[in-house]
């Protein structure tokens, strides 16, 4: 059988397109974006017909893999954790739907937040949800996994969640194929009503999730991805979830381990086995990648009545990632994988690249604003908050994508005017447009800077969604045509574009400023991107 040399993300990708996908939908987000452009670039993919498609947001990607699932076909859908904040309105939705073609959301989790807000954990949605949830500990098993979560969605008409975390994500190993299978027959639901949410029906599909819960743990007892290994002391007993398996074995792979272990990849969590486990053991480490859920249940729920150690009484940390020094301590073992000192380095913050176009913008912001306070620049995600960092200091937040409009107008009901926000152009179409529909309906004194570099830029140059109709969108929402602005970024322009926002800044309305300029690093792939477009117009 053909065997590649996979990262997580492509093992995962790989596995979708033998199973027999119809199509994948994901909003890119690190550390999962790779899933989605390797079936992108995929010949195999291509071949069989399957739609790869990047999305406004996290949110119609369900909803589009939702819809495909319905049509009775295999569907994706690709985010990053935060990301599964975006989409947790139809996420929750159907675990009570349910699924009719077989439907899996990838959920990548960033530990130590090496490129996020934050460091969640997705496996309490797929606990709050009440679905099945995979969290594979290697490329082998995350490729098994997808083919097995299919089948299991479509065995119990039920969505599956998996989570995976960077580490995994972005580490490589070698994968074994299976024998590719072909995709679904067109087939709607037997009961045309599953998908309508309406009280009387929400309610009974709500029992039948309830009513699915023991067969969902039995699945996670017998389908042979959680293991129960003996150990000879009996003094501990240890669970393991997802990679950090990896960690207790990088410490012991010359050696036994002495411990009973229980090592979890599949929810809901298998009562018996740890059961089992429990009643052989004086005490009990719990070793899990993010939160401490396994953690939680068996000091609360399950009350073991014996001592539980992990992230919650110190034996591990709180947060950040794990990793084999880190898992080697609580075993009293020194790692070889020592921590490399670099205090010697000069710590030196990331930076917007030479020739980027919001320099031009931030500068020629920042002169518009001299006359005014500090700290009335909401920002957001994107390459251009970087405009946090010196030499600029232009922006006062980041806190969620499409934030920045939405703050600016909190902040201008509370007084601070002008209040600007900056937004790059795909993170105004992923959740921008309505935080301007909410400025526009109430005529609120907010300058909002679009910074167009015509690509989704910090993610890898996936395409924008703004590309060729930002002007009629920001029209659409009611911006009157005086008061939108399209300008190019560039030193010649200078004086001119401070003289654009130092007029909009002092207009007491609504305006919108498109700074326009290709990113200088994806110049290729915005070319190439407005070839299709001309194309399709």
């Amino acid at each position: 059988m053909k065997k590649l040399p996979l990262l997580g993300d492509e093992a995962i990708a790989q596995a979708a397109i033998d199973a027999g996908i119809t199509a994948i939908y994901a909003y890119p987000g690190t550390p999962s974006t790779e899933i989605t452009e390797y079936v992108s670039r995929s010949k195999q993919a291509k071949e069989k017909g399957i739609k790869s498609h990047w999305t406004s947001n996290e949110k119609t990607s369900v909803e589009a893999a939702i819809g495909v699932s319905y049509a009775g076909k295999r569907a994706m859908a690709c985010m990053k954790h935060v990301g599964l904040n975006v989409a947790a309105d139809p996420f929750m939705n159907s675990a009570i739907t349910g699924a009719n073609g077989g439907l899996i959301i990838v959920s990548a989790d960033d530990p130590s937040m090496h490129s996020s807000q934050n460091e969640q954990d997705s496996r309490y949605y797929g606990k709050f949800a009440l679905i099945p949830t995979l969290e594979p500990h290697d490329q082998q098993e995350a490729y098994d996994m997808v083919h097995y979560g299919f089948d299991l969605s479509e065995k119990y008409g039920t969505p599956v969640l998996m989570r995976i975390t960077t580490r995994l994500a972005h580490s490589r190993a070698g994968v074994t194929l299976n024998v590719p299978k072909k995709e679904n027959e067109l087939k709607l639901p037997a009961d045309l009503r599953q998908f309508v949410l309406l009280p009387s029906i929400a309610r009974k599909r709500y029992e039948m999730l309830l009513n699915k819960q023991e067969a969902f743990e039995k699945e996670s007892t017998e389908s042979g991805f959680n293991k129960l290994i003996d150990g000879v002391d009996k003094k501990l007993g240890v669970i393991v979830s997802g990679i950090a398996y990896n960690y207790i074995m990088e410490n012991f792979q010359h050696k036994n381990f002495p411990y009973p272990m229980l090592r979890i990849t599949q929810y809901p969590l298998p009562t018996a086995m740890i059961k089992q486990l429990v009643e052989s053991v004086d005490e009990v480490l719990v070793i899990e990648e993010g939160y401490p859920l396994i953690e939680e249940q068996l000091k609360g729920i399950m009350g073991i009545g014996k001592p539980v150690h992990g992230r919650l009484d110190g034996s591990l940390p709180r947060k950040g990632e794990l990793n084999p020094n880190i898992v080697g301590k609580v075993f009293g073992i020194e790692s070889s994988y020592r921590d490399v000192n670099y205090d010697f380095l000069v710590n030196r913050p990331p930076q917007l690249c030479n020739g980027c176009p919001h320099i031009d913008s931030y500068e020629a912001l920042n002169e518009a604003l001299a006359d005014y306070t500090t700290g009335r620049v909401m920002s957001d995600i994107g390459c251009y908050t970087l405009g946090a960092y010196p030499p600029f200091n232009s922006i006062n937040s980041c806190v969620d994508m499409g934030a920045s409009i939405t703050m600016a107008k909190g902040a201008a009901d509370a007084g601070l005017v002008p209040a600007v926000s900056v937004i790059g152009d795909s993170t105004f179409m992923h959740s921008g447009i309505t935080g301007l529909v909410d400025c526009v309906a109430y005529n609120t004194p907010v300058t909002i800077l679009i910074v167009d570099n015509e690509i989704t830029a910090m993610t890898g140059g996936q395409a924008s969604m703004a590309l060729g109709r930002l002007e009629s969108v920001i029209l659409g929402t009611g911006v009157h045509p005086e008061h939108m602005h399209v300008i190019d970024p560039r030193r010649k322009n200078h004086e001119k574009n401070v003289e654009i926002f130092k007029k909009e800044l002092a207009y007491d309305g609504v305006s919108v400023i498109i700074a326009r300029r290709e990113c200088i690093v994806a110049l290729d792939e915005i070319r190439k991107e407005k070839q299709k477009l001309a194309k399709v117009n």
